[in-house]
């Protein structure tokens, strides 16, 4: 698969999402059997919708017990919402599975929910339960209510069944990616001098919205000018100027499944400074050897090693139904790695920025394997690409246009490309 259209067709094998549906399931509960827990508290909206597919509303904030799901071992799982009529829209799921909504925001909401649980499984007792997310009031009214049940951790129990993606997560984290480089080059077509980095968003969030993004990766990033180093990570009303570096870092949502990419600009018909086309090749080149790392066998520690020394704090993350998910790659990787395997789709966003100079951050999206694949496919600043990387499949193709460019450039202005060591 790759690369399809977003639409379900008869003349081809799209995305299967009642496959996928089934395979999340199934990895989910084989991961509760290995654990030996009784079952899963799951209060992570976007895990309600990797075990059930049920789509619950996003937003800037999290909103504990918004959409509550609870697996238990050997059993299906059970989503505890307000919005019951939901059963009527996804006959994959019994209407037994739909229950009233788990209110964690009050005391006597949280030992309701207890009480539910209770009907539905029983008091518990001498059983482990996982637990995705804790508040000391729901840790204690845990405990009071099923005082011979142990609770522990059960994030990890979820996690591992999704890090390694099924062929159709993969497709949907494709067609993400796709989304959101239409987001970026709509950004760019009005990347210009006197627009400011909010309207450049906003180019970037209406398009991706209009190709069927559900959410932003985050609040996104188009910081320009002095805000590329040190780099300030929002948007503003700056007015972006004629020669400003913009970073633009920004991820569109299909189906659940999150794209995420970055790529550093040139605003207007400006040549870099020789000190500029430095820095941004070597955080460039550092970001196609950390992804040559992304191979079965390896570890995240290995991924950052090869990006050093443009990692600072972290280098980046994996993503599937949260834009943030294991592995990580960062500074402490090394402590306790994590070992890679095929089909994990992981982020690495390398920065390097110096006073002066500006800030460059560079992202890719890769799935893990051998070789591994490159599934971000928009080009790069060529004005700032002195030598493509070997599995750079992208610059190579359009550094031409740039050549072109800039010799017309170094013509029209009279400048000595060699004196200016370009």
């Amino acid at each position: 698969m790759g690369n399809f259209g977003t639409m379900g067709v008869d003349w081809e094998e799209r995305i299967n999402f009642d496959r996928m549906r089934k395979e999340r399931l199934a990895k989910a509960k084989k991961a509760l059997d290995e654990s030996g827990l009784a079952a899963l508290f799951v209060l992570r909206t976007e895990d309600a919708r990797y075990l059930t597919g049920f789509r619950h509303h996003l937003g800037p904030a999290f909103i504990v017990g918004n959409v509550t799901t609870v697996l238990p071992r050997g059993g299906d799982p059970v989503v505890f919402t307000h919005d019951l009529d939901r059963s009527h829209t996804m006959p994959w799921m019994r209407p037994d599975q739909f229950r009233p909504r788990a209110n964690f925001r009050e005391r006597a909401g949280i030992i309701d929910f207890c009480t539910r649980v209770k009907e539905l499984m029983g008091d518990l007792n001498g059983e482990t339960v996982g637990i995705d997310i804790y508040t000391p009031l729901i840790a204690q009214i845990l405990k009071e209510q099923f005082p011979k049940t142990e609770f522990v951790d059960g994030y990890e129990v979820l996690l591992k069944a999704k890090m390694v993606k099924t062929e159709d997560e993969i497709e949907c984290m494709r067609i993400a990616t796709a989304i959101t480089e239409a987001g970026m080059d709509a950004a760019l077509r009005i990347l210009k001098p006197g627009v400011r980095e909010c309207e450049v968003l906003a180019e970037a969030w209406r398009t991706m919205t209009a190709l069927g993004s559900e959410w932003t990766q985050c609040a996104n990033i188009v910081a320009s000018g002095p805000y590329t180093y040190p780099y300030r990570r929002y948007t503003s009303d700056r007015i972006i100027r004629k020669g400003d570096l913009v970073i633009i870092d920004i991820g569109g949502c299909f189906n659940g499944y999150w794209g995420d990419f970055t790529r550093t600009w040139i605003c207007g018909d400006v040549l870099p400074t020789k000190e500029q086309i430095e820095l941004h090749q070597d955080v460039y080149w550092h970001l196609f050897e950390a992804c040559s790392q992304a191979k079965p066998g390896n570890t995240n520690a290995d991924v950052v090693a090869a990006a050093e020394p443009y990692v600072r704090d972290s280098l980046g993350h994996s993503s599937g139904v949260n834009p943030w998910e294991p592995p990580f790659f960062s500074r402490v990787s090394h402590r306790s790695p994590v070992t890679l395997q095929k089909n994990m789709v992981i982020n690495t966003e390398p920065y390097g920025g110096k006073e002066g100079v500006g800030g460059f951050r560079l992202e890719q999206n890769t799935i893990v394997g051998d070789p591994p694949e490159i599934i971000t496919t928009y080009p790069f600043e060529g004005r700032l690409v002195k030598e493509p990387h070997p599995l750079d499949k992208t610059t190579g193709r359009t550094s031409q246009f740039y050549q072109k460019f800039m010799n017309e450039f170094f013509k029209k202005y009279n400048i000595d490309r060699e004196k200016m060591g370009i």
